[in-house]
């Protein structure tokens, strides 16, 4: 399917630019009359349709979610509860979607095919499950478990997100200080110093040492560490082994390392779980595991336990030889399987990581702020201990 820049106007006369994916022009022109536009003009553009560029949302996703779930409940064939969201929707780009959605619909594809034509915006995992919910009838169940789930997912970013912010503000705050200490402050007082032809200490001189370099050779200081990490990020995103290395890096940061951990397992098992449910198998659902939990260590660990329970091992001691879950998850997970449970097992994991994490990121938060803060009152107080010392002797030898 091909991209298209056009220009069109509605049926009042105004104008409308946008992009839309069609097989050709007639097809284009097709899918704008029915969403109200005439064709005037349109080209072929090279790049595809990024709908998912910063434009829709994971709250449209969950908003899409809940009207398909409450349609389908009440007995609403998907192409006409289809056509009405997309009539409702104030999203521009996701209302083209829907409108491919249909168009593809209509052509004789099955809603899961048709997603799978629009990656940015509906992933394998989305598109998974929805075939999993068109094959077994299960369509009304599948939606809501996935608009509770993208719920869930957002509200663990948002805590992942009030982990990480507070340290960043301190450091950017810290940062700032010392470079306003070094690069104004401290040379003022150098200067007053060496006027007074007394002999410096070594913290003084070293200190004048690193005010030095801040003033002198502050694009080495400022534009050295931006170029290592621009050059870190290509190769992460470039190489497979960088982005191992990356991984592996994340995971055993102190503090921050055990949390994310928890917080990819949480996310692993919730999804596990809801595959689980929606009746896709075990080796299947292991296979797209691997691409939810966004962190190649963990996705490599979770190939092999698949290679093993493809072997005839069981999940729970699959699990127990990654070495990544606790004894009391491995139990839970030996239980559920045991008592042909093991999407409330895993339901049970998510629950005990989900309330693990919370405690963990306020414990974290409250050794961060008092911790953060000796930090920098020790950073000012070496500071102004190197300034004050020459003074405090020459006031002692000064007679009065």
């Amino acid at each position: 399917m091909l991209t298209y820049q056009y220009s069109a106007v509605d049926k009042s006369g105004r104008p409308a630019r946008g992009k839309l994916a069609a097989v050709n022009e007639v097809d284009l022109e097709l899918r704008l009359q029915r969403m109200g536009l005439d064709l005037i003009t349109a080209r072929k553009v090279s790049q595809p349709l990024h709908v998912g560029s910063g434009n829709i949302t994971r709250q449209d996703l969950i908003t899409f979610c809940f009207h398909m779930e409450q349609l389908s409940r009440a007995g609403i064939p998907i192409l006409e509860g289809l056509a009405d969201l997309r009539d409702s929707l104030e999203q521009p780009r996701f209302r083209e979607v829907l409108s491919g959605l249909l168009e593809d619909m209509e052509g004789g594809k099955t809603l899961a095919q048709a997603m799978a034509g629009y990656p940015v915006a509906f992933d394998n995992l989305f598109v998974s499950l929805i075939k999993a919910g068109e094959q077994s009838g299960t369509m009304t169940e599948v939606f809501e478990n996935l608009a509770t789930t993208l719920k869930w997912q957002d509200e663990l970013q948002a805590q992942t997100k009030r982990l990480l912010m507070y340290p960043a503000l301190v450091f950017v705050v810290v940062g700032g200080v010392i470079v306003f200490l070094m690069m104004y402050l401290v040379p003022q007082l150098v200067s007053f110093l060496k006027n007074m032809g007394q002999a410096l200490p070594f913290q003084t001189r070293a200190l004048i040492f690193l005010s030095d370099l801040f003033v002198n050779y502050w694009y080495l200081l400022f534009g050295l560490p931006m170029a290592v990490l621009a050059v870190s990020t290509v190769m992460v995103q470039k190489s497979p082994r960088a982005r191992y290395w990356w991984d592996y890096a994340k995971l055993r940061t102190p503090f921050i390392g055990p949390i994310l951990q928890k917080i990819i397992l949480a996310r692993f098992a919730n999804f596990f779980a809801l595959m689980y449910q929606s009746g896709i198998s075990i080796l299947d659902a292991m296979k797209t595991s691997e691409e939810i939990v966004d962190n190649r260590v963990i996705a490599d660990g979770l190939a092999r336990a698949g290679q093993q329970i493809s072997a005839g091992d069981s999940v729970a001691d699959s699990f127990e030889n990654l070495g990544m879950f606790p004894p009391l998850v491995v139990r839970m997970l030996r239980v559920g399987e045991a008592t042909g449970a093991l999407d409330t097992a895993l339901l049970n994991v998510t629950y005990f990581y989900n309330r693990d994490v919370k405690e963990s990121v306020e414990k974290l938060l409250k050794l961060l702020e008092p911790a953060l803060t000796v930090t920098l009152g020790l950073v000012l107080a070496v500071i102004m201990f190197s300034v004050l010392t020459p003074i405090y002797d020459i006031l002692g030898k000064m007679k009065f």
